[in-house]
């Protein structure tokens, strides 16, 4: 059986368990608790080497970087495809994934660590950077729905990628305006219908 190696707050975590449950794989939860350090215990770095997660063990295959994880699922498991068929889909889907991974979670990520300290402690102007940043970003989630469902056409990946922060979105009150970004507003609701979304939330 598939073994994940997972931290449930983790967003790059649930982007795998998302890839996982949309292709209706059966796999075991291996909770890593990085508040411990426990990515850093010498067992764990035997299954990866730099001590983060997430990480996925196929009957002895170790693979590790949620994007890398994720296309090996769809290779390894072609069923039900979630990368598109043609190589024009597949580059926007993983330029999508890059501009997720690069550009938007990373600002998740420095609310996350900001929240986490005492309130007196915590950086304003670095939250409302990330903020607004993240705002920035649906300027061109928004360009890249014109006329389509999902990122690439169909369901893929790139979805995959984004909904694993879409839960922050109102857990840290960041709003997305309904008329800018009225493309962007229905696809999360697309998202959020999936079962995957609620199933992957733990």
């Amino acid at each position: 059986m598939i073994k994940l190696y997972t931290f449930p707050p983790s967003t790059n975590s649930r982007k795998v368990r998302i890839a996982l449950l949309e292709k209706g794989l059966e796999f075991e939860r291996i909770n890593v608790d990085l508040t411990k350090k426990e990515q850093k215990n010498p067992d764990y770095l035997k299954v990866h080497p730099f001590g983060q997660i997430p990480a996925l063990d196929d009957e002895g295959f170790i693979v590790y970087d949620s994007t890398v994880i994720n296309e090996y699922l769809d290779d390894e498991y072609p069923y039900p495809a979630l990368m598109p068929k043609d190589s024009e889909g597949r580059a926007r889907a993983r330029m999508m994934e890059d501009f997720r991974d690069s550009h938007f979670n990373p600002y998740f990520v420095h609310i996350i660590q900001e929240s986490r300290k005492p309130e007196a402690e915590r950086d304003a102007q670095r939250i409302d950077n990330a903020k607004a940043e993240i705002t920035k970003a649906f300027d061109r989630i928004e360009a890249e729905l014109k006329g389509k469902d999902f990122l690439a056409g169909a369901f893929s990946l790139a979805d995959v990628a984004f909904m694993a922060n879409i839960e922050l979105l109102d857990r840290f009150s960041i709003p997305v305006d309904p008329v800018k970004y009225k493309s962007t507003v229905a696809w999360i609701a697309r998202l959020k219908a999936r079962p995957s979304f609620a199933a992957s939330a733990q």
